[in-house]
């Protein structure tokens, strides 16, 4: 099994989905880290702000830091630094984790109804 561990900035949660002015990427990365889980692969969020310990405990991220704050988050995968400064879209973290693409970008199954409300001039759309 794979293993994502990704060493974020302090933040006031853990997920960075709160309060007023949410960041629409963190959002986007909550949904990808699910769809990473539901694929199989282990992911851990570490934050600096409630998680110190584990930053300190790791040179190769205590070495990122220090060449700047500005290097977080950091994304390790099974042990091996991957990415720095950016959260990785869904089809990146695939690659990085060796999913095969079609599991990045499965095609949404639409299923389209002859009847209902969804026609022209029905009122409804």
């Amino acid at each position: 099994m794979k293993k994502l561990e990704i060493y974020e900035p302090a933040m006031c949660c853990s997920t960075g989905v709160c309060g007023v002015d949410v960041d629409p990427v963190l959002v986007q990365f909550v949904g990808d880290l699910q769809w990473l889980a539901e694929q199989g692969v282990e992911v851990a969020r570490l934050n600096l702000s409630q998680e110190p310990q584990a930053f300190a405990s790791n040179p190769a991220v205590v070495k990122e830091m220090e060449a700047g704050m500005d290097r977080l988050p950091i994304m390790v995968v099974d042990g091996h630094i991957v990415s720095t400064g950016v959260y990785l879209s869904r089809d990146q973290l695939a690659t990085k984790l060796g999913l095969a693409e079609t599991q990045a970008n499965p095609k949404p199954h639409i299923k389209v109804s002859e009847s209902g409300c969804c026609k022209p001039k029905s009122g409804c759309c």
